[in-house]
């Protein structure tokens, strides 16, 4: 796994995860946003699940989304957050489904970029 600092130069496609993250984050008042692309150019947005009984990153929603709709690949996510990193499990889910490399921006909440992470 590799970090690099955000550049300017994200792709149409990226700057469209951001949107989605942050408005789904914002829409929702939630700790995250998320969004992640299929292999077939489909996106997937979420916020964190913050129930009792049940706990799930905004991350995690967008992958179990994008399983439970038959994607067999994902491109790229961005996940809007103010921890420091995103959560090694998030990583791995990313991972099943994608195998490696696939390119995470991580965020502040607002969605300024901080960091490009490839597992």
């Amino acid at each position: 796994m590799t970090t690099t600092e955000n550049g300017p130069g994200l792709s149409a496609e990226d700057r469209k995860l951001v949107t989605l993250a942050r408005a789904t984050r914002a829409r929702t008042r939630a700790a995250e946003g998320a969004a992640v692309r299929d292999a077939d150019g489909r996106t997937y947005a979420a916020a964190t699940v913050d129930l009792p009984s049940l706990q799930v990153s905004a991350l995690g929603v967008c992958v179990a989304m994008a399983v439970a709709s038959g994607a067999t690949g994902l491109e790229a996510a961005a996940v809007l957050t103010e921890a420091d990193g995103v959560a090694d499990t998030d990583l791995a889910a990313l991972r099943d489904v994608a195998g490696a490399g696939i390119v995470v921006h991580r965020g502040d909440p607002r969605g300024t970029l901080v960091a490009t992470v490839t597992t």
